[in-house]
Parts: structure tokens; C-alpha cells; sequence
């Protein structure tokens, strides 16, 4: 049985999924607290890996091409992808 519950946290987790920030969330739900908007912010491999390629993208932008040393990130995808 779905209870209507079910349907909101669905539809606020979609719409964390789609980008939603926190403020967004809350008025949402109609929260006036953090506290609660928070379980709707559950973090995804898929957003980590996101997160990770626009802060490696960032950091190829400011720092000096060397192609002999592999970043931090370079290293971490290749002991995931070697698991």
C-alpha cells in the first residue's frame, strides 16, 4: 500500500536528484529547519563523481600542465577502475 508520505519523499528525493538546493527543498515541504530537508540530500556515486570531475575540472584550469605526475583524482580512478 503507498501511503502519501511515500509520494512525497519520492518527489522531494527526485527533486534533490534533479538539483534542487536545500532552501528549495524546505519550501517544498514547507520546513522552516534544515534539519528535516537533510534526508532528502542523500549523496550518490553518480553526484560524488560529479562533484569530483568539476573540482578536477577546475583544478586543470589553474594549475601547470604536467603530464609526468597524476593528480590525486587521476590516482583514485584508477585504483576504482582497477577494483
Amino acid at each position: 500500500m503507498i501511503h502519501f508520505h511515500d509520494l512525497r519523499h519520492t518527489g522531494n528525493t527526485l527533486a534533490a536528484h534533479a538539483g534542487a538546493s536545500l532552501r528549495e527543498l524546505m519550501d517544498r515541504m514547507g520546513y522552516s529547519t534544515t534539519r528535516a530537508a537533510m534526508v532528502y540530500l542523500h549523496a550518490t556515486d553518480e553526484r560524488q563523481r560529479a562533484i569530483a570531475d568539476a573540482l578536477s575540472q577546475l583544478a586543470e584550469g589553474n594549475r601547470p600542465r604536467s603530464s609526468s605526475v597524476p593528480s590525486g583524482t587521476q590516482r583514485a580512478r584508477k585504483r576504482r577502475d582497477a577494483s
